[in-house]
């Protein structure tokens, strides 16, 4: 049987994979060169934002964070790849680690271990990367080096796992029945889950999600387990605060891999925070986009786990709240040359 398109751009992306895991300082722009297209356009997390193709993304990105992190290291626990809309996508989830040894986007070094949870989609055309749609979880380190600002996680804050099936770097041939199978589960709980209710019946989250279901959320939100736990610290105060909330399921990137689904958009949502309840905001009855990237296991017929990643920064931005400006004020005592 011949090899797949998806087997094969996983196995390109493992290259990129492999120069972040024993990264070599001076040889790094020139992997991502041969990796992605000229033209590239790369999207990451506030305040990052876009950038120009590889040369940005090692100059704005990379290249700042190898000399925070000195021994900066990838650690992939998801790589999952699949079609959508006509186009070939593979998504990856993990850690960036290392020793964190100096400021990194004005964060307060530790000088102990950091972790970083990142997913990130690539969309490929004849073996070169031509887009990049990433988030990176910087309010992860911020609270790391005791520098987050703004309010507590209502969830545990912890070292998001990767999948408990440990098949999360999918390598088997690509299965197109059982990634449509997995596909269409995901898609319809989503329907469900745009109903504009709080009611758990309605939305049929017994149906879709496992009993014992994890929703591994970003760094400001946290983690839970069960259906009850994502209720109680995630839906119903998101649902109170923006009740007209809308995803852009037709409009973004959605593709399966075995048990796996990811989904990517730039922004993939809409809504208006019209009540309280949601991180402290208050209901100033603004419209706001969100960018959400999301990973999905699927395990006899329920999802098990799902993955999210959200730009917390982006929407404090939108809302005129400089978080780093906070952060700033916040650690002004622990930076070189304060004097009371």
């Amino acid at each position: 049987m011949a090899e797949s398109i998806h087997n094969r751009n996983k196995a390109r992306i493992g290259h990129l994979r492999a120069a972040l895991y024993d990264i070599d300082a001076g040889k790094l722009r020139a992997q991502l060169g041969e990796l992605f297209a000229p033209d590239c356009l790369v999207q990451l997390a506030n305040p990052l934002e876009t950038l120009p193709g590889a040369a940005g993304l090692y100059e704005e990105a990379y290249a700042p964070l190898l000399k925070a992190l000195p021994d900066l290291e990838r650690r992939d626990f998801i790589v999952m790849a699949g079609a959508s809309k006509g186009q070939n996508w593979v998504g990856c989830a993990g850690h960036y680690m290392g020793v964190f040894e100096r400021p990194w986007l004005d964060i307060p070094p530790t000088r102990h271990l950091m972790a970083m949870r990142y997913h990130e989609f690539f969309r490929l055309e004849d073996g070169q990367i031509v887009e990049m749609q990433a988030l990176w979880d910087i309010p992860q380190v911020m609270m790391a080096a005791g520098a987050w600002p703004m309010v507590p996680s209502l969830a545990v804050e912890w070292l998001v796992p990767g999948p408990a099936s440990n098949d999360g770097i999918v390598t088997a041939p690509y299965d197109e029945a059982a990634s449509q199978a997995s596909l269409a589960w995901v898609q319809d709980m989503l329907v469900a889950l745009k109903r504009n209710v709080i009611s758990a019946a309605a939305m049929e989250l017994d149906k879709y999600w496992h009993p014992k279901m994890m929703w591994y959320g970003p760094a400001g939100i946290g983690s839970m387990r069960r259906v009850s736990g994502f209720r109680h610290w995630h839906q119903i105060p998101f649902l109170k605060a923006m009740p007209d909330r809308d995803a852009f399921l037709e409009k973004g990137i959605m593709f399966g891999d075995g048990a796996y689904v990811g989904f990517t958009a730039w922004p993939g949502m809409t809504m208006t925070i019209s009540g309280d309840g949601w991180l402290g905001i208050a209901p100033s009855n603004q419209a706001i986009t969100m960018r959400s990237l999301d990973f999905w296991r699927c395990e006899n017929g329920s999802i098990r786990e799902n993955w999210v990643l959200v730009d917390l920064l982006d929407v404090y931005h939108q809302l005129g709240v400089d978080v780093f400006e906070r952060m700033r004020e916040l650690t002004v005592p622990r930076r070189s040359g304060f004097a009371l």
